[in-house]
């Protein structure tokens, strides 16, 4: 691999980041860093109508989370407008670009036409040079800037992911590279940007084909060579159809505020489509030490929510505890619980970590530990019965004095039904009943252990009424 490899992002500024766009980030940062390359950063804000600052925000926002760093950037196109303008005037020199003068009108009569007559609606070269001959620009029509194309042959380009690509030159007509107005347009710009910023691969969405021959002409035009190219399938939804809101299209950032970890998100982007052997779970680093192009699939990949719930689940048992409390608290704090007044946050993960998939499960899973609990009446008539109560109010009186601690309150526990002749469900079920106001919990001794002497009292009291 010749060095430095420089990959960039460039994602436009007209909505937020969404998988699709983040899977494709990933894998040119991953590209970068596994060959100790540079990750560059651009923001294609030429759609002035459509971009906002706030999707701008979003992007960043959410490659922070995702901690895609990038080593150059951003580097925003409206800010290198003379830079463009410069090359334009350059290939208008050159002949390598000319105006046309066509209203947009006498271009939409053309392409009609051509359709009515089963032909692919193309410009039809009108204003080149040669044909404009002795002609009079028409007044009052600022004229585009179109790229003259070759004529005839073809384009080719061997793609890293999708293997050999060829079009006919004659296929592709002669680009618009200037509006009306003087603002360049993307494929022009793109162009430029990658000689500028010396890009030596392009990995992006395979919805970018059709723009690569005109690129790559364009390229050559300007005397440089096209960098490499990897399209990368689309994300389908589970049923198969293009990802849309109700089946993972939204923002990134959205997966951070429903409790997701980053290194898992980058575990399940790195999935869709790309394969290392047998690998389910894996770290970020190593993920970045095994990827190449090559190990990418040509077919499209599937979203599933039940396979990130998973893996999220599966790194938060990976993290230490004292890292998972970290990123629990401030899902408890959403919660609006006084973290204060429970057991530590490390405590509380590793004591839910294989019970939840996500951290705001996790906080409102651990609920009962930071606030106060009123069991449902219904739910306490059917959990204490003459049975059992005997044996519950024991322990409550044995609880004031019993070392505190999971191994001394698991055997009374256990003593407490064998006495009385119980099942362990008949106390273990009444006892999370009373402390924790439901039946869903993890064992009722670690439980006990962390809710702590006085409150687990407290609670015994008023539920038994003592």
């Amino acid at each position: 691999m010749p060095s430095p490899v420089r990959v960039r992002f460039a994602p436009s500024p007209t909505g937020f980041l969404h998988l699709g766009g983040a899977r494709t980030a990933l894998f040119a940062w991953a590209y970068a860093r596994h060959f100790q390359g540079k990750f560059i950063l651009r923001i294609e804000d030429t759609d002035r109508e459509r971009s906002t600052q706030v999707a701008t925000q979003a992007i960043l926002d959410s490659m922070a989370w995702l901690g895609l760093n990038y080593d150059e950037g951003p580097f925003y196109q409206m800010q290198r407008m003379p830079r463009y303008c410069e090359v334009i005037d350059d290939m208008l020199a050159r002949g390598l670009a000319y105006r046309c003068y066509m209203p947009t009108g006498e271009l939409d009569a053309l392409r009609e036409a051509q359709m009515a007559r089963g032909e692919k609606p193309r410009y039809d070269g009108r204003w080149r040079p040669e044909n404009a001959a002795g002609k009079t620009p028409p007044t009052g029509v600022a004229p585009v800037i179109r790229f003259r194309n070759p004529d005839g042959g073809a384009v080719a380009w061997d793609d890293r992911v999708k293997g050999h690509i060829e079009f006919a030159n004659d296929e592709l007509d002669d680009l618009v590279i200037a509006r009306p107005d003087g603002t360049p347009t993307y494929n022009f710009c793109v162009v430029v940007d990658d000689i500028d910023m010396r890009i030596t691969h392009v990995i992006r969405g395979d919805d970018h084909v059709n723009n690569t021959p005109r690129q790559i002409n364009i390229f050559r035009a300007l005397g440089f060579e096209p960098p490499v190219f990897a399209h990368v399938p689309t994300v389908l939804g589970e049923d198969g159809q293009k990802l849309s809101k109700r089946h993972g299209a939204v923002s990134v950032t959205e997966y951070d505020d429903a409790g997701y970890l980053p290194e898992a998100m980058i575990n399940f982007l790195a999935r869709l489509g790309w394969a290392h052997g047998n690998d389910e779970v894996f770290s970020p680093q190593e993920f970045c030490e095994w990827f190449d192009l090559d190990a990418i699939s040509a077919a499209p990949s599937r979203f599933n929510i039940d396979k990130l719930r998973w893996l999220n689940q599966e790194h938060m048992k990976r993290l230490p505890p004292e890292t998972l409390g970290q990123r629990l608290l401030p899902f408890l704090e959403k919660e609006k619980l006084d973290v204060a007044a429970g057991p530590p946050p490390a405590a509380v993960a590793e004591l839910f970590r294989e019970r939840t998939a996500t951290l705001i499960e996790m906080a409102q899973a651990a609920r009962f530990f930071y606030t106060e609990v009123a069991p449902d009446e219904t739910l306490l008539a059917a959990q204490i019965q003459p049975a059992n109560r005997a044996a519950l109010e024991e322990l409550f009186a044995l609880f004031e004095t019993l070392p505190w601690n999971r191994e001394s309150l698991n055997a009374a526990l256990k003593d407490a039904s064998k006495q009385h002749g119980l099942k362990p469900p008949q106390i273990m079920m009444p006892m999370r009943a009373l402390v924790a106001g439901t039946l869903s919990t993890p064992a009722i001794d670690a439980v006990l252990t962390l809710l702590g002497r006085e409150k687990t009292r407290e609670r015994l009291r008023a539920g038994l009424r003592l």
